[in-house]
């Protein structure tokens, strides 16, 4: 067993489990630990291992989220459960166009997995948050019951734009559910929600797909951070979802572009 591999995975399991459900880009978070730590051919740094782990992350949405996501509650009424089933066919409509975006530039993903696309990204999307938060439009969708197929399918287009690294999977949806007139509240609810058949389906074509099955020491390392980012993610959400009660998402694309600037200084000083 390598333990210095064990203590990496409970790092990135940290980095995870914030990064995933923040607006501030997991993906791009991971390329750049691992680039820092100089982990490139580390089994930490594989495709597997970055896109398996996410599975830690969205337990965590199922156990803070049950009685809302499950459809056969019996603390549930009639009326309640036909909800919660529309609720899961607009999160399965949301999921259409990214899936379908997903299988199609899956193979130039990893082209994009560069610290130049990465800050360039953190930068865009943090001055559109401030942008949209300084001209706040008026709130039209404040219940899940408010959502339209339309506007679920709508924020599953604009979820396409985080394929590219630095981007934030969170930060599209969230981005886009507000410009179309979701509450902050409800924005980050879906975002979570949304995430669940799309980080479940990933990471199973990553698992089927692998060319080299891991070894054991791969899969305890694996398993470990997994463990971490689940444990780290229920106290990220908790945050998100009390966060966007009381405040803005200003704070976050400060973050974002701040961290862009030190990737970019970082990069062109040491190389």
């Amino acid at each position: 067993m390598d333990f210095i591999e064990i203590i990496k995975s409970i790092f990135l399991g940290i980095v995870e489990g914030i990064t995933e459900w923040l607006p501030i880009s997991s993906t791009g978070h991971m390329i750049l630990f691992n680039e820092f730590l100089g982990n490139k051919e580390s089994f930490t740094n594989s495709d597997l291992y970055l896109y398996v782990i996410q599975l830690g992350a969205i337990l965590a949405v199922v156990t803070l989220f049950f009685h809302k996501l499950n459809p056969f509650s019996p603390k549930k009424t009639s009326v309640e459960k036909k909800d919660t089933w529309q609720m899961w066919f607009k999160v399965v409509t949301a999921c259409v166009p990214t899936g379908i975006a997903g299988l199609l530039l899956e193979k130039y993903m990893d082209k994009l997995e560069i610290w130049q696309v990465v800050s360039a990204m953190l930068i865009i999307y943090g001055i559109i948050f401030i942008l949209i938060e300084k001209f706040e439009k008026k709130t039209s969708i404040t219940t899940m019951n408010q959502m339209t197929y339309k506007t679920a399918f709508l924020i599953g287009t604009l979820q396409i734009l985080s394929i590219v690294p630095g981007t934030s999977r969170s930060g599209a949806t969230i981005l886009g559910a507000m410009i179309l007139g979701c509450s902050r509240e409800i924005a980050a609810e879906f975002t979570f929600f949304l995430a669940i058949p799309i980080m479940f389906g990933v990471s199973f074509i990553k698992i089927i797909t692998v060319e080299t099955l891991p070894t054991t020491a791969e899969i305890i390392t694996l398993a470990v951070g997994m463990v971490v980012s689940y444990l780290v993610s229920l106290v990220s959400i908790k945050f998100l979802m009390n966060y966007v009660r009381k405040h803005d998402f200003k704070v976050f694309g400060i973050y974002r572009i701040a961290l862009g600037i030190i990737v970019i200084s970082y990069f062109l000083i040491a190389g």
